[in-house]
């Protein structure tokens, strides 16, 4: 084993149920970087750091839900002021919010709130520089700040 050794990840694909509505959602709400839509247009490019995301629309609609199984996500790297401003935007934009956790163990520590895009594909904001012993105030609490 080990004799395929991958040097980088060239994209991750998003399905999606319209690509015009996913299109405003993760360039216009998420502020990633538009980079094309592909030729047969039912594909679209953007870019964040070094990290392209491909939004590929689906032949049949996926049902929108929050019990999606919340283990599969994507998640977003963001700053304290970041975080805070998205939690008021998307209770403005309406975004459903499906949880706020507060880890101060483990591989990936920080505040993380979970919420979804238009297709209910879940998705993570992480604020990586919140540690354990730091206040811990309710996505509530949060939007009305």
């Amino acid at each position: 084993m080990g004799d395929i050794k991958i040097e980088g990840v060239t994209h991750w694909s998003i399905p999606v149920n319209n690509i015009e509505e996913s299109e405003k959602f993760y360039g216009e709400l998420l502020g990633l970087d538009f980079k094309a839509r592909l030729g047969n247009s039912i594909m679209t490019c953007f870019n964040v750091g070094d990290h392209n995301i491909l939004l590929c629309e689906v032949a049949e609609p996926m049902e929108v839900s929050s019990d999606a199984d919340v283990r599969a996500h994507h998640s977003f790297t963001v700053s304290p002021e970041t975080f805070d401003r998205a939690c008021k935007v998307f209770k403005e934009e309406n975004v459903t919010v499906v949880g706020l956790t507060y880890r101060g163990r483990g591989v990936f520590c920080g505040r993380e709130m979970y919420f979804l895009d238009p297709s209910g594909n879940r998705l993570e904001l992480r604020d990586p520089t919140w540690v354990e012993g730091m206040p811990e105030p309710s996505y509530e609490e949060l939007v009305s700040a």
